[in-house]
């Protein structure tokens, strides 16, 4: 259970910062704007959105085309991703409120810094998650 909190947390603030950097291409509306508790709790759903369309259609897209992802090297990887991006802004977009990408160049820029800057944060914060750092 901690590590899913954690693995929320890592992700919502990797959108955050996706978002900071990608404003007003892409974007988290909230549903009472202005509101710091309502912005953190949009940041969350949106997070665990994310994390439920990437853990199972991401995975299930991943297995299907994997013939493709040798082929093209693992750069299929990136249109993937921001294909999952893209389905999350719709899926909360049906909410009233979450993340909106302007265009799919917008969103394939997103899933890149989303990856990198939840990668970076997962290495900061993995003792928190109770994996201990590789050694060599």
């Amino acid at each position: 259970m901690r590590r899913f909190i954690v693995r929320l947390l890592i992700n919502a603030l990797a959108l955050w910062l996706t978002v900071l950097i990608l404003s007003p291409h892409v974007a988290v509306t909230s549903w009472e704007p202005g509101t710091q508790p309502a912005d953190l709790l949009t940041y969350l759903i949106v997070a665990l959105v994310f994390g439920i369309v990437n853990g199972i259609v991401g995975n299930l897209v991943r297995i299907i085309a994997f013939p493709l992802y040798v082929i093209t090297l693992g750069l299929l990887s990136l249109v993937v991703n921001a294909l999952l991006l893209i389905l999350v802004a719709w899926l909360t977009g049906l909410l009233g409120f979450g993340l909106s990408i302007e265009d799919f160049w917008w969103g394939v820029l997103g899933a890149i810094l989303l990856g990198v800057f939840s990668w970076i944060i997962g290495i900061i914060l993995r003792p928190l998650m109770g994996r201990p750092r590789e050694t060599r």
